[in-house]
């Protein structure tokens, strides 16, 4: 069942002021579903969004690679709308088809080798420890 979806117009000043800082953040004149099913529960919206936009921020790793873990995470986990919305961030961050393509198959291969890890009981190495 989907969430209620609060637009702009409809949201509180409280979510607004939220919706306000993701539009200047992300540098885009919209709010994506997403963030819109979230301000159901306003306090679930505000900690999510203040997490995702220090995570989400220059670091040690830069931007594009960390869209594209996000996506390698999300095609994991079967989240057809986080694969979407990375892949377009990550797009616009210079993430090229080559690159994509690429990032799929290391998906794919590290999925099948850790159901078969897992499914072998394979125990750790000791040079890995």
């Amino acid at each position: 069942m989907a969430a209620g979806m609060i637009e702009y117009k409809d949201a509180s000043p409280e979510v607004r002021a939220v919706y306000d800082d993701i539009m200047r953040t992300r540098q885009v004149d919209w709010i994506n579903n997403f963030w819109k099913a979230l301000t159901n529960d306003p306090a679930s919206l505000m900690r999510t969004w203040e997490s995702i936009k220090q995570i989400m921020a220059p670091g040690a790793l830069d931007p594009l690679l960390k869209e594209m873990i996000y996506v390698a995470v999300s095609v994991t986990n079967q989240c057809g709308y986080c694969i979407a919305s990375h892949t377009a961030a990550a797009r616009k961050k210079g993430m090229t088809d080559a690159m994509f393509h690429e990032l799929m198959a290391v998906v794919g291969m590290a999925n099948e080798t850790n159901r078969l890890a897992a499914g072998y009981q394979v125990p750790i190495d000791e040079q890995f420890k």
